[in-house]
């Protein structure tokens, strides 16, 4: 019975270990987030009108379809 409670000591301390750096993550990823600038990107000049066709993983163009 000893070694069963020796084993989920361990383990424990490795799911601890884990949460907590998992928390540091969470932490820094909001705070680069709400660091960040916001791009300012040019409009495009002479695109297709309508949605982004490649949100939907194809591009038609003339009744042609490319699928990629």
């Amino acid at each position: 019975m000893a070694m069963s409670m020796s084993a989920s000591s361990p383990d424990k301390e490795i799911k601890r270990r884990i949460r907590e750096a998992a928390e540091r993550a969470l932490q820094e990823a909001e705070v680069r987030h709400t660091a960040a600038k916001p791009q300012v990107l040019p409009r495009e000049r002479g695109g297709r009108a309508g949605p982004e066709p490649t949100r939907y993983g194809d591009w038609e163009k003339n009744g042609i379809i490319s699928d990629f």
